[in-house]
């Protein structure tokens, strides 16, 4: 029961990645304070909940669109209300947004991505860092995945908030060193969720055919959720990773499980961080 006692927020827990990381979390004994935008599955997940609480393990909810301007204070200042500290932030919450060459995509649609999927996270982690503070430290894991690390052409919105999210992270983390408090992104690997759903419905036209075929074959796939991200979730939350921070890790992967062998050569190199590539990257000798 790695987090006993712990207080943690999860963004998104209503379907899919983030309800798994919640029932997880959950039967770790952690405290959870639940976001989602449908009032009818937090409380459906709020009363499961409920029926296997240990002592003192609570399950608070809040109904909140990300996309609003005030969805930071409403989550905020409500679990202030029950929780004199925090000690975990799980930014999971996140949209497709529009599938397409970026200039035939709906410029509103784009800038509610960048809103939903890079905005409200930031908000939440500015929001968050004092309060972990003044407990003695934190943990913050925010949810990248694909896009973060390379191009994904015809995902322009998605690819570039991830992109930004996992490079404020990296920020975030070198702001925090003194602070105790970690902060990394993980790539959970291919899913069955809203985006998959969203990829096939947009066609190989919009999506692109390997984007296309990519998501046929998730769906086809027997295992919705892998579980070696859920578990990722949970050990980044415990005090079992307490030497990681800054880091952008892969749940399929990264020997993940392994790193505390590697404490040192992780902490001194730039490993599992975003990088411009120089041809003697390479093996090239100009430029």
């Amino acid at each position: 029961m790695i987090l006993a006692g712990k207080n943690i927020i999860i963004t998104g827990v209503s379907r899919g990645f983030g309800l798994h990381i919640a029932q997880a979390m959950w039967n770790n004994k952690a405290s959870l304070f639940l976001v989602a935008r449908s009032a009818q599955s937090l409380e459906a997940l709020q009363k499961e909940f409920a029926k296997s609480a240990h002592p003192g393990q609570q399950v608070h909810t809040v109904v909140v669109d990300l996309k609003l301007p005030e969805a930071t204070d409403m989550i905020i200042n409500q679990s202030k209300r029950v929780w004199k500290k925090l000690d975990g932030l799980v930014n999971n919450a996140g949209i497709p947004g529009p599938i397409g060459r970026v200039w035939e995509n709906d410029w509103n649609e784009w800038q509610e991505t960048i809103q939903v999927n890079l905005l409200a996270p930031i908000a939440l982690c500015r929001a968050c860092v004092p309060w972990m503070e003044a407990g003695g430290g934190g943990k913050i894991i925010n949810v990248s995945g694909g896009g973060a690390a390379g191009p994904r052409p015809n995902f322009s919105a998605y690819g570039t908030s991830k992109a930004a999210l996992v490079r404020f992270s990296e920020i975030l983390a070198h702001e925090l060193r003194d602070q105790n408090i970690q902060v990394n992104c993980i790539a959970p690997g291919s899913m069955k969720t809203k985006m998959i759903e969203a990829v096939k419905e947009a066609g190989p036209e919009k999506a692109g055919s390997r984007e296309y075929a990519a998501a046929l074959n998730s769906l086809e796939g027997e295992e919705s959720v892998p579980q070696r991200a859920v578990e990722l979730c949970c050990f980044l939350a415990s005090p079992a990773s307490d030497f990681i921070t800054g880091r952008l890790i892969s749940a399929v992967w990264d020997p993940w499980e392994k790193l505390s062998l590697y404490q040192d050569e992780l902490r001194e190199s730039d490993i599992y961080t975003l990088r411009r590539i120089v041809p003697r990257d390479r093996g090239q000798d100009w430029g």
